[in-house]
């Protein structure tokens, strides 16, 4: 979750119904037309490993536009659609969406949306702002369940940790759909007291270098903080070099998606706050 607030382009959305009855689309007629291109482009891509289409469809997007809170659009909560700009949350989203589509050899428009909304919301189905995985702890966690990833921080040197999570609840003005509105508040605030039932694993930033050989291209990173009542500010995949050094792929909130130049242990040590790593693998069977 990038905490970088700043206002998301405006352009004409039209609203498409779902199969669910209570979800709503909200996709423009350019981003129906990204996606058909894109899923066409990506094709040559559907053989490979799962990490490898990972970091190829990661790639697809280099120079994709960062604009923040591109899901917060309209009223209530929809399944947004924008493959034209994105944040640091919805890159890796429409990454592993496009992923899983060309390793199951699907290629429609539904099947995307059905992917997105699985990985987006808890329990894989939108319910209103709070089923909105917003805690990118909460990200991994879910996704776990519903067999997607695999948090593997414990098992490449990471430690056990607790840190009280209610940055949203605590900075309402920075969240539109939390502005004015109690009953997203209180649900929110319930998703928090859930998180915090749990422990925190992370690969403290000073353990990284030893361990990073133990990460693979194509594995989703969190990158951890100190900033109190928040768990994570930014994502991003592994990707690794020729050299063997292991970068970062990511929507920069420098402009637009992006390979780190410095690699990953080096990288880190620039950002503001960071404290570590989560690592996230991508299961497919």
């Amino acid at each position: 979750m990038d905490i970088n607030m700043k206002p998301t382009t405006a352009f004409l959305f039209i609203l498409f119904s779902c199969i669910s009855a209570a979800q709503k689309i909200t996709c423009s007629l350019e981003n129906k037309a990204a996606f058909e291109a894109k899923i066409e482009a990506i094709k040559k891509f559907q053989d490979n490993t799962i990490g490898d289409t990972m970091v190829a469809v990661g790639k697809s997007f280099l120079g994709t536009p960062y604009v923040a809170k591109t899901l917060e659009v309209g009223t209530t909560e929809s399944l947004v659609l924008n493959l034209q700009e994105l944040d640091c949350t919805t890159f890796v989203e429409n990454v592993l969406a496009f992923s899983y589509l060309l390793k199951n050899k699907r290629t429609h428009f539904d099947d995307f949306i059905n992917t997105l909304e699985t990985i987006r919301y808890k329990y894989g189905k939108l319910d209103g702002y709070s089923s909105r995985l917003h805690y990118f702890t909460d990200w991994i966690r879910n996704n776990q369940k519903k067999g997607l990833v695999l948090d593997i921080t414990n098992n490449i040197g990471g430690s056990e940790t607790t840190k009280q999570i209610n940055f949203m609840s605590s900075h309402q003005e920075l969240y539109p759909f939390l502005k004015d509105n109690d009953e997203n508040v209180s649900k929110i605030k319930k998703a928090e007291d859930s998180l915090n039932q749990e422990v925190m694993c992370v690969l403290l930033q000073e353990d990284i270098a030893a361990n990073e050989y133990l990460l693979q291209s194509g594995d989703i990173i969190a990158l951890t903080t100190s900033i109190k009542g928040l768990d994570v500010t930014h994502t991003g995949i592994v990707i690794k070099q020729p050299d063997g050094r292991i970068h970062l792929l990511h929507a920069s909130t420098t402009g637009a998606v992006k390979i780190s130049k410095l690699p990953l242990v080096a990288y880190l040590k620039k950002i503001k706050h960071n404290t570590g790593i989560m690592v996230a693998r991508v299961v497919f069977d």
